[in-house]
């Protein structure tokens, strides 16, 4: 079977369920992982997920911020969320589809000042990153897992739209390009977004909002994720190449999130 696992940072599922309902009209994900949904449990609007064909829902909500949530065509089975985040925001949820654990995370961006002693947001995200290591490295990397999200961190040259510029900008200095490696380490992990898109291509999943145009300056950064176990790699590659992709399309849509969606699909 065809499992297609999509991702977005859809920066309020509220204002933007008609916009998820024409992107799950359009691509048809069997699961689809959704941060920064900005709402509690009781407020997301569930009757639109099973109208869209996606019944089985998850929901780690928040007042006001954050907040993460999976929904599903398929049934789930029980799996913990990761408790990885010290200042307990709804930051994890996490289920078990068609056997394959799916751990989906909107990490904290980071603030602005790229010093974890003088500001408490950026340390928070390299707690974050550590803690999420230390868990990874406990794992039998046989096990199909898939990290999924907004993980606030473009890892490669080709991932920003200026190395050089961004190399002191959070999301892609020095000391997060070193958490997030180290976390791909410790699961012996696959980017599989960039297997399918290789470098050197440019390749980005958010642009600001204060671009007038974002494909006419294009200064972008690739921070949503698709990451997959070595128990995983069968499935993704059983084609022969991986097929995933930024869908950046959705980021011109009337009134858009400033997060374009991830998909990947597996033939398990």
């Amino acid at each position: 079977m065809r499992l297609r696992l999509c991702t977005w940072n859809v920066n309020s599922v509220r204002l933007r369920a008609e916009q998820v309902a024409r992107f799950v009209d359009e691509q048809a994900p069997d699961v689809l992982c959704l941060q920064e949904i900005k709402c509690q449990e009781a407020e997301f609007p569930r009757q639109a997920f099973i109208d869209m064909g996606l019944p089985h829902i998850k929901i780690a909500g928040q007042k006001g911020w954050h907040g993460v949530a999976i929904a599903s065509r398929l049934p789930f089975e029980e799996v913990a969320p990761l408790d990885v985040c010290r200042e307990g925001h709804a930051r994890c949820v996490s289920a078990k589809v068609a056997g394959v654990e799916i751990q989906n995370f909107y990490i904290p961006a980071g603030g602005d000042i790229p010093d974890r002693e003088i500001n408490p947001k950026f340390d928070h995200k390299l707690d974050f990153y550590e803690k999420l290591t230390a868990e990874m490295a406990k794992r039998d990397p046989k096990a199909p897992l898939a990290i999924v999200g907004d993980l606030n961190v473009a890892p490669g040259e080709f991932d920003v739209w200026s190395h050089k510029q961004m190399s002191k900008i959070v999301s892609h200095t020095p000391i997060e390009l070193d958490a997030f490696a180290k976390l791909m380490a410790s699961g012996q992990f696959t980017d599989l977004v960039r297997e399918a898109i290789p470098d050197p291509q440019k390749l980005f999943s958010w642009w600001s909002y204060r671009a007038a145009d974002f494909r006419a300056s294009n200064r972008g950064l690739r921070l949503d994720h698709v990451l997959i176990s070595p128990g995983l790699r069968e499935a993704a590659f059983r084609s022969g190449a991986a097929a995933a992709r930024v869908h950046d399309d959705v980021r011109e849509w009337e009134r858009p999130s400033d997060h374009a969606p991830v998909s990947a699909d597996f033939e398990l």
